[in-house]
């Protein structure tokens, strides 16, 4: 018979991920060794919520739930927000956290906290691992944290039950459900097309939901076949290809996207989460449908008809029933042009943007790209072109700094044939340096471009915006290539358009983790706030 930590590893194995990611505790240990015996990688971090969000964007990539652990007490409350980036940014992720056999977790009271309700707020589910129902307990949390909207669930492990004999089920149900998803019938989809088709104008509106159903072949067919133009949630970036002549840009939230939006007669919104908006009312009188597979519960976008279902099938069949006009391109053309005049402010020396700009035209086409948040990720948002989904990843829910470098690290275990690159600021960067040296020793290559600005440049430019003096918000003084090299990487700093694009070639000859520290103007952050969003 297998014991709990066997049954464990082989479930994370038949659903997809072939790795644990995190820093282990005593208890862990047992799992760490019936993964290696099943030719599981683990990969330790060096920091917690470095290897939450690693997982976490492996799961959102794949759609198989990533595995990360951590010690009991300090490593359990130090991996909080790695989880909770799995929450807001809807990744499947399963969190296991050490815990004390029952008795000593009912009298001890070194490193003992309440595991399952420091988590509860963030999961979808949480449970304390019992040999005698492991089985099952696998089946509903991996279920859970694949079922729209993915996110985390968490099991709390006990010492005392790791190496117990795993209970049988009588009748074991599939680790994942085998779904079918029907066609939807014409005659059901009638008032949404009636209301599709009485629009001249229409405007799509695309979010997350699109990736969890892989619709974004025929979100692209709906764009065509409408000839309407198409914005996506910075999440949602690469659903349709962005040299697409129908792809307008991105939602941020801001003033200059509603100038298009309020050109259109009709909103066909496909697959938004409200987790995905800025946290206002919706800005919008004209009329709003909604295509999803989960219903909307937050009220937020003011659908006159929701409709639900797979959006594969649910989009293909609307688009085979749709025509239209062919307003689409010239409205995202202008709108393209609009968003790149106002980002191009003048600098002295590199500025960000530009920084994107020769990044984008020095690597290849199907190079992933992480981002930091910041004042720089406005500008990777609008700047860098994604041509596939799951291409472009960022914390957009959470919006945590310190993701990309282990966004980046997930996207290279996903893509091991593919360039990854890591767009960050200075300060994101330092909140997982450590982390380089897991790249440099678990092989996994990523170029990491440091946006050096020698501050916190988002919290200066709402100082200047409001009329506050700066302060408490320098970086400055780090020496980009010492602190590759301290970990095994390569680095270098840059002040120029050649220094820039000589060191990114170089390294991707070289095939290493590389550090590229760009010296860059930060003057026109506060013009590009201003002209694009509402702060």
């Amino acid at each position: 018979m297998a014991t709990t930590v066997e049954v464990m590893a082989d479930a994370f194995k038949e659903a997809g991920t072939p790795f644990l990611v995190g820093h282990p505790g005593g208890e862990s240990v047992e799992l760490m060794e019936a993964a290696r015996q099943r030719d599981m990688r683990f990969i330790l971090m060096k920091q917690e919520t470095a290897g939450a969000m690693l997982a976490s964007t492996w799961g959102e990539i794949t759609g198989s739930p990533g595995v990360c652990l951590s010690t009991r007490g300090p490593g359990a409350a130090n991996m909080v927000n790695g989880v909770a980036y799995a929450a807001l940014d809807r990744a499947p992720l399963i969190v296991l956290t050490d815990r004390y056999s029952q008795p000593a977790q009912e009298v001890g009271l070194r490193q003992r906290i309440d595991q399952l309700a420091l988590y509860a707020p963030l999961v979808k589910w949480g449970t304390t691992v019992d040999a005698r129902t492991i089985r099952q307990q696998l089946r509903r949390a991996i279920r859970t944290a694949t079922a729209p909207a993915p996110g985390p669930v968490q099991f709390d492990i006990p010492q005392s039950e790791t190496m117990k004999d795993a209970t049988e089920l009588v009748a074991e149900p599939p680790l994942s459900p085998n779904l079918l998803s029907p066609e939807p019938d014409t005659k059901a989809l009638q008032p949404l097309m009636d209301r599709i088709g009485a629009a001249r104008k229409p405007v799509l509106l695309a979010g997350l939901g699109v990736f969890w159903d892989k619709a974004s072949a025929e979100l692209v067919r709906l764009a065509e076949a409408l000839g309407a133009p198409v914005l996506v949630t910075s999440k949602c970036k690469g659903a349709i290809p962005e040299d697409h002549p129908l792809r307008a840009g991105c939602i941020i939230g801001g003033l200059i996207e509603r100038q298009l939006v309020m050109e259109s007669d009709l909103i066909i919104a496909v697959g938004l989460d409200a987790v995905e908006l800025q946290p206002k009312a919706w800005p919008y009188t004209i009329p709003v449908v909604a295509l999803s597979s989960t219903p909307s519960l937050d009220a937020l976008v003011p659908a006159q008809i929701e409709v639900l279902g797979n959006l594969k099938t649910l989009l293909g069949k609307v688009a085979a029933l749709s025509s239209g006009g062919n307003w689409g391109e010239k409205a995202a053309s202008i709108f393209r042009t609009d968003v790149a005049n106002a980002l191009n402010t003048p600098s002295t020396g590199l500025s960000p943007q530009r920084t994107v700009e020769l990044a984008r035209a020095v690597l290849p086409r199907e190079t992933v790209a992480t981002c930091d948040a910041g004042a720089s990720r406005l500008l990777v948002v609008q700047k860098w072109q994604s041509y596939g989904p799951r291409e472009f990843l960022t914390s957009n829910g959470l919006g945590s700094m310190g993701y990309a470098v282990p966004g980046a690290l997930g996207a290279r275990l996903a893509y091991p044939d593919r360039p990854v690159v890591a767009f960050t600021g200075d300060g994101g960067f330092l909140m997982a340096v450590a982390d380089l040296q897991t790249s440099v020793r678990e092989n996994l290559p990523i170029i990491v471009i440091v946006f050096d600005d020698r501050e916190i440049g988002l919290i200066r430019v709402k100082q200047e915006i409001k009329g506050i003096p700066r302060h408490g918000v320098g970086i400055g003084g780090c020496d980009w290539e010492k602190i590759a090299q301290g970990f095994g990487a390569d680095g270098t700093t840059v002040d120029t358009e050649n220094g820039l694009q000589d060191a990114i070639g170089a390294a991707l000859r070289s095939g290493r983790t590389t550090v590229i520290g760009v010296r860059i103007d930060g003057s026109g952050y506060v013009d590009q706030f201003n002209a694009l969003r509402e702060l």
